[in-house]
């Protein structure tokens, strides 16, 4: 038809269509674009704008929409698919409202189940609480769009049943068709079951969820979308570790077509931890490139900056990188506090504490708030400084009472100090009590008992401050407290003293009869005397022999001492078989042995040489049977001994 009349209209519109039924967009836009005079856009508007969509010009597509001159019910559904493509929630819940509000055929089903996606986004991106749009969860489209909505609003266990039931209903319904197999609902349960994954994740089971993820994996699903996803939930779980596998999975998310099935924030969060990994795998250059990009794509956010700062602290660069966050807060005030708080980390990681406080001082939105005040008086005592830390309670209790001031202007009624602010008061005294200044907590003191008058312990911190400054007014003040009789309590002492948690247990004292009775009425108590314990003698003293005086001395520093005898070993080499010991004649001379003197007498002893001559002292003995366990140990050596070349 089309060699006849190239310009026939429906001709045309045919090829379009069947060009579309085959998946040839990009052919079907170039015709629609060629023949621009005879298909007008009352004509096929719809089918361009479809065309733009698949491939994915959705601000092209939603021009084409736009300029048609009439709306009809197909442009209608294109134009809520093109709205949710460019994140613009409320005016696509708009548009399915309109639709199923003003259409009724067999796709109503898939238009709720269009709006209910709508409301989960909304919830999980924009954390915006969803409404109750009454829709029916008949269908396992419409429970997983209910259970992300309610991930969104951190109802994790409620998204679980909602996931469970979705599985059931997906299992049910692909179960019906015959054509579908088991690897069929495997692979369509894919995404129920990485959203089960997450949610555990979320839980801190991340061992679970890691399990399911990889199952998910080996099923090797098409949907390139939620590959990316798990790939990066993964990597978030490996944090520092498993590096390897990270890098690995990295590859998952850089999938042709990714960037057109996931939403901004998904890419950004994957971007983001792209950079952190090249962090960890000290790639600082790409760390560096990665954190750069996402800081052109948005300038104000905060995760870029804190990558750059910390790949430049692993670099030792800590200057610097306290410079860039410096650079960042000045440029972004309403950032300011968190990257001042990171700066204060740095600094004390550097040792300057001081520079720190003056940092978290300048935050003024925090100045007042407990967890800084606590900070920055612990910090402040750390270097000793009591005097900033005093200043830090002063500033912190002015606020508190300029703000009731503001919100008690024109009252008369007098409105008690918030729990806060006493908190702080109190805290403030026991502080300067703590450090010594007296006179300064008086005034927080006074305050406090003016605030609650039967509150005993501060009256008395209050009398010790005043014992110390002026002593009248601390006897005025003891007036105020409570008598004896009723500050009394009711304790059993025994019972408390016999309670399983007492440190102290009184003994029960035995029944003392007769002298014993009398010596304890006459003595009293009476100490203990302490046992001294026996010294320890040698196994072969003798307590007749008179021990060496000398015996403490080394044996070197001793009278006696003569020297080695030199020679001794040069005599017995050589002689006898080999193998065998050589002994000189004196010593088998038994003769010899048993009645010579000794070379030189002992001090001390030569009255006694003819009868002691031959005893050897106590610390020179050697204990019996010492030669016969050396010989054994010998024996047994050699009998153990395995020989060979």
């Amino acid at each position: 038809v089309l060699q006849i009349s190239k310009d026939d209209v429906t001709a045309l519109q045919c090829k379009v269509v069947c060009l579309i039924q085959n998946g040839n967009f990009k052919e079907a836009l170039g015709i629609i674009n060629t023949h621009t005079k005879v298909l007008t856009s009352d004509i096929i508007a719809f089918e361009k704008a479809y065309c733009e969509y698949r491939l994915n010009r959705i601000e092209s597509a939603l021009k084409t929409i736009q300029s048609a001159s009439q709306q009809t019910d197909k442009l209608k559904e294109l134009y809520g698919q093109v709205l949710y493509r460019l994140e613009r929630y409320d005016d696509c819940l708009a548009a399915y409202r309109d639709l199923i509000r003003n259409s009724q055929d067999e796709y109503e089903e898939e238009r709720k189940t269009n709006l209910s996606a709508v409301v989960a986004a909304q919830s999980t991106w924009e954390k915006v609480v969803p409404e109750d749009l009454g829709l029916r969860e008949a269908t396992y489209e419409l429970c997983y769009n209910s259970a992300c909505a309610l991930i969104g609003q951190g109802k994790l266990n409620e998204a679980m049943k909602k996931l469970q039931k979705a599985e059931e209903l997906c299992r049910q319904s692909l179960s019906e068709d015959s054509d579908v197999t088991e690897e069929d609902i495997e692979a369509e349960l894919a995404i129920i079951h990485g959203q089960m994954a997450y949610i555990m994740q979320l839980q801190g089971r991340t061992e679970d969820a890691l399990q399911l993820y990889n199952q998910i994996i080996k099923l090797k699903p098409t949907d390139v979308g939620l590959l990316a996803v798990i790939a990066n939930n993964i990597i978030t779980i490996n944090k520092d570790q498993n590096v390897f596998d990270s890098k690995k999975k990295v590859k998952l998310t850089n999938a042709e077509g990714v960037e057109h099935k996931l939403s901004k924030k998904q890419l950004q969060a994957i971007e983001f931890n792209k950079a952190l990994l090249a962090m960890y795998t000290n790639q600082a250059d790409q760390c560096r490139k990665l954190s750069a990009s996402l800081q052109s794509q948005s300038p104000e956010h905060l995760l870029p900056v804190l990558i750059q700062a910390a790949q430049l602290c692993r670099e030792k660069q800590h200057a610097k990188a306290v410079g860039l966050l410096q650079d960042f807060a000045d440029q972004h005030p309403a950032n300011a506090a968190e990257i001042k708080l990171t700066m204060a980390q740095l600094k004390i990681a550097q040792g300057s504490v001081t520079k720190a406080c003056m940092i978290l001082r300048s935050i003024e939105e925090l100045q007042h708030k407990p967890g800084m005040v606590s900070a920055l008086v612990t910090m402040y005592s750390h270097e000793e400084d009591i005097d900033s830390a005093i200043e830090v309670f002063t500033q912190a209790i002015q606020w508190y009472q300029q703000f009731q001031a503001r919100t008690n202007y024109g009252c008369c009624v007098f409105q008690p100090k918030s729990p806060v602010h006493l908190s702080l008061i109190r805290e403030a005294a026991n502080f300067k009590l703590k450090h010594g200044r007296k006179k300064e907590a008086i005034s927080d003191l006074e305050e406090l008992w003016k605030q609650n008058p039967k509150d005993v312990h501060t009256l008395a911190q209050l009398i010790s401050a005043y014992s110390l400054v002026d002593p009248e007014k601390a006897k005025v003040l003891s007036k105020h407290l409570p008598s004896s009789d009723t500050m009394s309590l009711k304790v059993d002492v025994d019972a408390l003293e016999n309670s399983h948690g007492a440190t102290y247990v009184r003994k029960k004292a035995g029944k003392l009869t007769g002298d014993n009775q009398q010596k304890e009425q006459g003595q009293g108590e009476v100490k203990k005397k302490k046992k001294k314990k026996k010294g320890k003698l040698p196994k072969n003293y003798d307590p007749k022999v008179t021990p060496d005086p000398e015996r403490w001395l080394p044996m070197r520093e001793r009278s006696y001492y003569r020297g080695r005898k030199k020679g001794k070993k040069k005599e017995q080499v050589g002689k006898g078989t080999q193998g065998s010991t050589t002994t000189g004649s004196s010593e088998l001379d038994a003769s010899r042995t048993a009645s010579s003197p000794p070379t030189s007498p002992r001090p001390g002893s030569a009255a006694a040489v003819s009868a002691t001559s031959n005893v050897i002292p106590p610390r020179h003995q050697k204990p019996a049977g010492a030669a016969a366990t050396k010989k054994k140990q010998q024996q047994k050596k050699k009998k153990g001994a395995k020989g060979g070349w």
